[in-house]
């Protein structure tokens, strides 16, 4: 794993952490939809890009019972 991708990676973990906090601080006062649906979205986008940089890296994707 390069270390693009590592961060690539790393910033979806704290994305994933701020989508948590958001939901929460909605279940006390409303939170735009939109916020919601935006950082969910970059979350998926910082894995499909960590997921490409690997792959340009050379990165042999595991399957399971394959490798």
């Amino acid at each position: 794993m390069g270390q693009l991708s590592s961060f690539l990676h790393l910033s979806r973990s704290n994305v994933r952490r701020a989508e948590r906090s958001i939901i929460e601080l909605n279940d006390k006062e409303k939170v735009s939809t939109d916020i919601i649906k935006y950082v969910n979205r970059l979350s998926d986008f910082l894995f499909v890009a960590a997921r490409f940089e690997n792959k340009k890296d050379g990165d042999i994707l595991w399957i399971p019972n394959k490798n």
